[in-house]
């Protein structure tokens, strides 16, 4: 590779994303074979840049205190705003003039420079819009700030922030320009966060975290000290059984959008990940709701069954609803 040649950056970017996303993200890497061509490149692309901001964020080490990392953010901000200086009008109209935005300090990135190279190529070949990524710095710096989560209405605003963002990050990848398929990319990313959350309880917990809303925890009547004893019973089991309905919720709304989706590939691309996500759902309730003793994952035969699935019966991946898909109410008949 020439360092000095800008193509050959950019595909050493690309190269290097791909091999991120192979590392880490195992599903998506999974799921990305639906993809061809430029939209898989940029997939992983959009993945690495989104990885590293949490590997910032979760595992730099215990020698980086937060406000190391608050310095980093306002770094990752500011190069964000750089890839919109040529295209003001996919500028975030809420942070003002990205050449304004870059006239600050300098600090760390946390990218390396030919897999930015592949981002800023990604971002101005599919004109996608600043705002999701400022967005998606935004959740990460909650996680810096807060470690425990009171309503629905905090966690909702989370879960948007770091994944519900990515889907609209993507929108424009999997061919579609259409408004109207923004609420149900952005809800496959809830869903799939909320998927997280609950398969990972222990994890978080050994991290100081809990990502579930207190309030909800309580109608059920339990608590932290519950959590950490890690006991399955009634209560965890009906609180569990609520949140696996409400992720459910969000994947049918998700489900509802993916006709708008028109890049050859792009419908079963999603609707695999959909398909796979939600399988964790389902072993969580092969589990009976025990995801303490061990962590709910998808095989590799299951994988490869629900892809079967999508090619031969496509609409029984990610199913759309009949009818309005309502959330689930609380114990108490408190809007969930």
């Amino acid at each position: 590779m020439n360092p000095h040649d800008p193509q050959d950056l950019v595909d050493d970017g690309y190269r290097r994303a791909k091999e991120v996303t192979r590392h880490h993200a195992k599903s998506f890497f999974f799921a990305s074979y639906l993809l061809f061509g430029q939209r898989r490149k940029a997939a992983f692309a959009l993945y690495a840049f989104c990885r590293r901001l949490d590997d910032m964020v979760d595992g730099d080490g215990p020698d980086v205190v937060p406000a190391d990392l608050s310095v980093r953010l306002a770094k990752a901000r500011q190069m964000v705003a750089e890839l919109y200086l040529p295209m003001p009008e996919l500028a975030s109209q809420e942070l003002g003039s990205p050449a304004e935005r870059l006239m600050a300090a300098e600090a760390q990135s946390p990218w390396e420079p030919s897999e930015f190279a592949a981002l800023k190529h990604t971002v101005r070949h599919y004109r996608i819009p600043e705002q999701p990524f400022q967005d998606l710095i935004s959740g990460m710096e909650m996680d810096l700030t807060k470690s425990r989560y009171t309503t629905w209405e905090e966690l909702d605003l989370y879960c948007y922030r770091v994944a519900g963002v990515v889907g609209l990050m993507l929108t424009p990848v999997l061919g579609c320009a259409d408004v109207k398929a923004s609420q149900p990319a952005a809800d496959l990313g809830r869903a799939m966060q909320l998927t997280n959350i609950l398969r990972d309880v222990r994890e978080d917990l050994e991290r100081g975290r809990v990502y579930l809303p207190s309030e909800e925890l309580a109608a059920f009547g339990l608590s932290k000290s519950d959590l950490r004893r890690g006991k399955v019973d009634e209560r965890w089991r009906a609180f569990m059984r609520f949140q696996v309905e409400r992720a459910r919720v969000y994947y049918a709304r998700a489900a509802a959008g993916v006709h708008y989706l028109q890049g050859f590939g792009s419908q079963r691309m999603v609707r695999m990940m959909g398909a796979i996500y939600g399988d964790i759902l389902r072993d969580i309730e092969a589990r009976d709701y025990d995801v303490f003793s061990a962590r709910a994952h998808v095989t590799t035969r299951r994988k490869l069954a629900l892809a079967t699935g999508v090619f031969m019966r496509p609409g029984t991946a990610l199913p759309v609803p009949r009818g309005d898909a309502g959330a689930p109410l609380l114990p108490t008949g408190t809007g969930g």
